[in-house]
């Protein structure tokens, strides 16, 4: 008897959603995960360019997938590092450690990034350059958990321009981080991973596949041309290199997403036993974003080139492994200020200040506070985070509390609203407020004493273009979305957290939350317990 062919696709349908009940890392159901973070991606963009968004791209998540459209960071310190290893532990920097994107290492006395690692050096480019890998988390990932889960059987990489973006979110188990060296653009990694770079990305750089996107122009969907990454000198003289140039363009997430989909070819990921994991983070968005700010014509012509790139990636996944067999979740590690001449326009109180004059200051009233007539160097400042010199203050008799105490008072008088101190923030001497435990979940062990400032809103640390790093909405609030069969389609307002992305995926798949996990399973978002049944 033959059975109509409309009934039979029905069956495939609920084979398919029954299927999706019974997710679990173990057997592979889905196949792969990809999780795309995109750099300083504010949570209102997607709204903001929603009705010229065509199928495909966003509008997999918008229309099929699930969208927490209040999905707000509960912590201060608001930038790259700290934000993707957020999304990837489930925690905030309090369980995690990265509280900035570098800090003040005492031992080294200098300082040092969140992933650089001079027991490493770098592949892929010549030269024995120390190399990187994510030996300051003190929480494992997602990944990880995963590595751990299926005993080493699932495959966890990522990727990224920037080495932070890449690294963090990979863990400790990760079999590859890729990012770019920024002068070439040719891809590169750590021999924290590997001894050298596979054959397939060591072809990929041999091919030079990054000369074709210079002396380019970049046009918006009317044609018009907003920029060229035509080869320029950069300020001090010397030739501007890749990520200066096309960095601030699409043409650099096009790049990024090509040689995405060669690990995907070659590495082989969804084709085994086991449940993989792929981290993409986007950096071009962030570049141009810092020159130009969230309201700029550029700004929305680069989320719609954005949109078209990922739903030519898609496509290939949806070839390559297919679409239901795979999990595809969506976030930014943080938002961006507007431009403060543009909050001024409107009479809104902003400002664009100098981070180098501020530090010159604060060292200033340290100096005459402390060593009058010496020049002792005793702060380091990364807006609105002073790093402070154990060494300098210890040769004035100065211990930790003072120093911060003293250090956070001169903040104030450069232009910081407010302050709170390592010592304040590791015994939790913090008001009761929400802006109290946004300063206790940022706050770390590592990099020894410092201080985080408060700045007021729209006051970023920059006198041209603008910034984020701080606790307010604009740089706390991002998309966090889902796609896959597990999930109910739909526009969800319940508020959310991005440490919640990690558990949600790790409690689908029938596998440990990250060790410091605190976020919760959007069950909300959820198909029924009924389908949930039997996979954990």
């Amino acid at each position: 008897m033959r059975i109509p062919r409309s009934l039979l696709v029905l069956a495939l349908i609920i084979l398919a959603a029954v299927a999706a009940g019974f997710a679990s890392a173990y057997n592979a159901h889905p196949k792969l995960i990809v999780v795309i973070v995109i750099d300083q991606f504010r949570g209102d963009y997607l709204e903001r360019y929603r009705d010229q968004f065509p199928e495909g791209g966003f509008r997999l998540f918008l229309d099929h997938g699930a969208n927490f459209t209040d999905c707000n960071y509960d912590y201060a310190n608001t930038r790259t590092a700290p934000g993707h290893a957020t999304l990837f532990t489930g925690a905030y920097s309090n369980g995690h450690g990265i509280a900035a994107n570098e800090w003040w290492d005492p031992k080294q006395k200098k300082m040092v990034t969140s992933v650089e690692d001079a027991e490493t050096k770098l592949v892929g480019i010549p030269g024995d350059k120390p190399g990187a890998s994510p030996h300051n988390l003190l929480a494992d990932t997602l990944g990880d958990e995963l590595k751990l889960a299926t005993q080493g059987q699932t495959r966890v990489f990522s990727i990224s321009l920037k080495d932070r973006a890449a690294i963090l979110p990979g863990g400790f188990a990760a079999d590859g981080a890729y990012w770019i060296d920024p002068k070439s653009g040719a891809w590169i990694a750590s021999t924290y991973y590997r001894p050298d770079l596979p054959k397939w990305a060591q072809d990929f750089n041999t091919a030079d596949r990054a000369a074709k996107y210079w002396d380019r122009e970049w046009k918006d969907v009317n044609g018009k041309v907003l920029r060229s990454t035509a080869h320029r000198k950069s300020r001090d003289g010397s030739e501007a290199g890749f990520s200066e140039v096309i960095g601030a363009t699409p043409f650099a997430d096009e790049y990024e997403l090509e040689f995405a989909k060669e690990l995907v070819v070659y590495e082989k990921l969804g084709a085994d036993k086991a449940t993989d994991l792929l981290a993409i983070s986007l950096s071009a968005n962030d570049i141009l974003g810092h020159q130009v700010g969230p309201d700029s014509p550029e700004m929305a012509a680069m989320a719609l080139a954005l949109d078209r790139e990922l739903a030519d990636f898609f496509n290939f996944l949806g070839h390559q492994i297919g679409l239901a067999d795979m999990w595809i979740a969506l976030s930014a590690d943080h938002g961006i200020s507007a431009l403060p001449d543009a909050a001024k326009k409107l009479r809104i109180p902003a400002a664009g200040l100098d981070a180098g004059k501020i530090e010159v200051e604060i060292n200033a009233a340290l100096n005459a506070k402390f060593s009058p007539g010496h020049n002792a160097t005793y702060i380091k400042f990364d807006y609105p985070v002073a790093w402070l010199n154990e060494d300098a203050f210890a040769a004035a008799h100065v211990k930790e509390h003072e120093a911060e105490v003293a250090t956070g008072e001169a903040m104030k008088q450069a232009g910081l609203r407010d302050y709170f101190t390592k010592s304040q923030l590791a015994h939790g001497e913090v008001p009761d407020t929400d802006l109290g435990r946004k300063f206790l979940h940022s706050y770390t062990p590592e990099g020894g004493w410092y201080v985080m400032g408060v700045p007021s809103p729209y006051t970023v640390g920059s006198p041209r273009g603008t910034d984020h790093a701080s606790p307010y909405t604009y740089d706390t609030h991002v998309p966090l979305a889902f796609y896959g069969l597990p999930f109910r389609a739909g526009t969800y307002r319940t508020h959310a957290e991005p440490i919640d992305l990690a558990v949600t995926l790790a409690s689908l798949l029938g596998i440990n939350a990250p060790t410091h996990a605190i976020g919760r399973v959007l069950t909300e978002a959820v198909t029924s317990p009924r389908a949930e049944g039997g996979a954990h």
